[in-house]
Order: structure tokens, then C-alpha cells, then sequence
């Protein structure tokens, strides 16, 4: 074959051959995720799986929930290991802890799954004092030595209504004792006032009101996203957690 051929037959199939464009990388690349009361940080699996398909770096915390101070310490070692900017998120109490840690330089933005979003001076227990009349209350058995768990035989329909029996039936055996302390933490300067904020809106949650949720998540003027899940959304729903994750990363 001449020359003329050759080049003639390389046209050709550049014009009918298309090759893959590669997955562009994230904009920001690090992921934090902290966990909330009652659980630990195996329940991010599936949100984990989605991001690193999506080529995340992503760090779970374990934080021990024994006091605010303590889960915050943990949750900044993580964002110190990291080799850039981190999204950090949190689900529940999470969102407590986020709020408190976020404000490290490092933090680009904070995002909250079906999460407390406190204010200077407030924590979890001071964010459900006066539930609504007409709310579901989570079932909260009285403090054992400090320590509090929820109701193992209302667990699922409080906590994990969307989750599979089984896995829901395992979260309530493998619950966390979560210390009063760490309920009572207070938040000092709230992340979302310096950093922008993300809220996934759990439509169907019964441990804390979705209502409670919009309104926390308008405080923090939020990007929101609503979809339809229970408290465990980051369970039941993780592309839909991964997908609010990878917008607050790759926002401009």
C-alpha cells in the first residue's frame, strides 16, 4: 500500500473510531465522612463504593461519640492526613461534628445528610427540646451510665425504614453507645457560616423531621436536595448521597 493510501485509510478511521474520553477528575478530590450516634462508619460503605468509582480519595472517620470535643479531635486528624482540599460530610450528629470541625482551612465545603446543622450554641439536645407537635419522636431509651441507645425493637422503623430487614435488624444489634456528653456538645462557630454549605433532605425520616431539616438547611443557605429516604438514606440511598458529595466538589 503507497503512502497516499496509507495516510488516506488513517483519515478514514479517525473519522469512524471513537475512542473513550477518560472520567474527568473531581475538582476537589478528598472526601471526609463522619458518621452520626448509635452507628459507625461501616454504614458509608456503599456511599465509599460510589465515590471511589468516581475517583474520589475518601476517608472514613471513626469517631468514638463520646463527647464533641473528642469526634471534632478525630474528625481534624482525618482532614489533616489529607493531601488537599476535603469536602467534608456528615450525617445526623455528624452534622455536629462537621460543623465544629469545618472551619479548618482545609475544608472547601461541608455537607450534611439528613443532619443537624447547629448554630453557635446548640447542639443536638438543644435542637430537639421542643419536637413539634405531631413529630415523630425517636426512640431514645433512658441514659445507662451515661450512655444512650435507641430502642433495638423500634429501630427499624425510626432509624432504618428503607433499609433491608436484615441490615436494618443488624444496625440495631450493632448499635454504638452513644455518650450524653457527645448529645450535649455544643458547637462554638458553625462551619456553614464560613464555607458552603450542602443538605441532602431525607423526605421520609423519622429521627429528625424533615420539616426541621429544610429549616436548618435554609439557615445555613444550603444547595439542597431532597429525595426520598429514610435516617439511614446514606444506607438506603448512596448514589444519591455520592452525587450531592461530587456536586459540592466540583462546584466553581
Amino acid at each position: 500500500m503507497t503512502k497516499s493510501l496509507l495516510a488516506a485509510a488513517a483519515v478514514a478511521l479517525s473519522a469512524t473510531v471513537t475512542v473513550p474520553a477518560a472520567q474527568a477528575a473531581p475538582a476537589v478530590k478528598n472526601v471526609v465522612l463522619v458518621h452520626g450516634g448509635f452507628v459507625d462508619g461501616s454504614g458509608w460503605q456503599g456511599v465509599y463504593n460510589a465515590l471511589k468509582a468516581k475517583g474520589y480519595t475518601v476517608t472514613i472517620v471513626q469517631n468514638p461519640t463520646t463527647s464533641l470535643a473528642d469526634d471534632v479531635a478525630f474528625t481534624k486528624r482525618a482532614i489533616a492526613q489529607q493531601d488537599g482540599p476535603v469536602i467534608l460530610v456528615g450525617h445526623s450528629y455528624g452534622g455536629v461534628v462537621v460543623s465544629e470541625a469545618g472551619t479548618d482551612p482545609k475544608v472547601k465545603s461541608v455537607v450534611y445528610i439528613a443532619a443537624f446543622a447547629p448554630d453557635a450554641g446548640e447542639s443536638v439536645m438543644s435542637l430537639i427540646a421542643n419536637p413539634p407537635a405531631g413529630a415523630p419522636v425517636p426512640p431514645i431509651l433512658p441514659p445507662v451510665d451515661g450512655f444512650l441507645m435507641l430502642d433495638k425493637a423500634k429501630f427499624a422503623a425510626s432509624f432504618a425504614a428503607d433499609v433491608d430487614a436484615r441490615t436494618a435488624a443488624f444496625m440495631a444489634d450493632a448499635q454504638v453507645p452513644w455518650n450524653v456528653a457527645a448529645a450535649g456538645g455544643a458547637v462554638t462557630s458553625p462551619a456553614w457560616k464560613v464555607k458552603p454549605s450542602y443538605y441532602l433532605v431525607a423526605t421520609d425520616d423519622r429521627m429528625i423531621p424533615p420539616p426541621a431539616q429544610r429549616q436548618m438547611a435554609k439557615r445555613a443557605n444550603a444547595t439542597v436536595v431532597e429525595t426520598k429516604g429514610s435516617h439511614a438514606v446514606y444506607v438506603s440511598k448512596p448514589k444519591a448521597v455520592a452525587d450531592i458529595i461530587d456536586k459540592a466538589a466540583n462546584a466553581k
